[in-house]
């Protein structure tokens, strides 16, 4: 079995979880930019971090033989923040990148004003890169926040293939496919979606245009949702095209519409990545 993770933050996870992972199915990861769990001070920290997420990041997935792309941008929980919204105006640079598949993640947390602008600008970002947009919907009024989003998206122009809505669940899962978007599912232990419920969503939707994602982080999460998804698919009855079209083949269609999504699987290096003084880092 293929997965393809398209919604995971590795930066929190260990290689431990890398190694697990690949032992699970998994070759390959989208790691969005997302906060740090405590507020930033500065702008020049997230410009540490997307580097990271280009060079380092790729280069640790690769030694369990993981592929690992990213989407980067300015997320909703710190566009309130004044401190970090000059990141903005410097994200141009970093979604040229090499391994950057799509602008995100971006969305909505609280729905305020903050957020409309930076939603309407990194949207308009995602156009004139000609990238697709991973966009969060809130975990609070999430039908509201859903609509409100979709209201966004239309007005921004672009178009709703490039566009993944993701955190959904049984409320949104249709207006989302209505819209034409792509629709977005994370699995958590105790939050969020469960493995029961996603079955029941694609029985109820079918596959086309639905991703599935562990999301997983530093908080109460996990890396191998993805895989436990799909055992719970097959033991279900799903057959096994149906559930390659949902974990690998959907993934692949979507951030493979940037055009940086280079699928060459590397092979696993039995050296650590954490051995040794000769570190090659993203391209140095």
């Amino acid at each position: 079995m293929r997965i393809f993770d398209p919604h995971i933050h590795m930066t929190s996870r260990t290689t431990d979880d890398y190694e697990a992972m690949h032992a699970a199915g998994v070759r390959a990861v989208v790691e969005p930019a997302f906060w740090l769990g405590q507020p930033r001070t500065s702008p020049e920290s997230f410009y540490d971090y997307f580097d990271a997420l280009l060079g380092w990041e790729p280069y640790r997935a690769a030694q369990f033989g993981v592929q690992h792309f990213c989407t980067i941008a300015l997320n909703p929980k710190e566009a309130n923040d004044p401190r970090c919204t000059p990141v903005l105006d410097e994200l141009d640079r970093y979604l040229v990148k090499d391994r950057v598949v799509a602008v995100g993640e971006i969305g909505y947390d609280s729905m305020t004003p903050e957020e409309d602008e930076a939603l309407a600008r990194q949207l308009q970002l995602a156009v004139d890169h000609g990238l697709p947009a991973l966009v969060h919907t809130p975990h609070r009024d999430k039908a509201a926040g859903t609509r409100r989003t979709l209201d966004v998206v239309r007005e921004s122009g672009i178009a709703p293939e490039l566009v993944l809505l993701d955190h959904l669940n049984e409320l949104t899962a249709r207006m989302a496919l209505d819209s034409g978007c792509w629709a977005g599912f994370s699995i958590y232990p105790r939050t969020k979606m469960s493995e029961d419920r996603m079955v029941e969503i694609l029985k109820e939707h079918g596959s086309e245009r639905i991703l599935v994602n562990s999301a997983a982080d530093w908080g109460r999460s996990d890396p191998l949702k993805t895989r436990r998804t799909a055992d719970a698919l097959l033991a279900d009855g799903f057959d096994e095209e149906a559930v390659d079209r949902v974990m690998w083949r959907n993934p692949v269609a979507f951030y493979g519409q940037s055009g940086s999504l280079d699928l060459q699987e590397p092979e696993p290096d039995e050296t650590s990545a954490f051995q040794g003084n000769s570190v090659r880092r993203g391209g140095e």
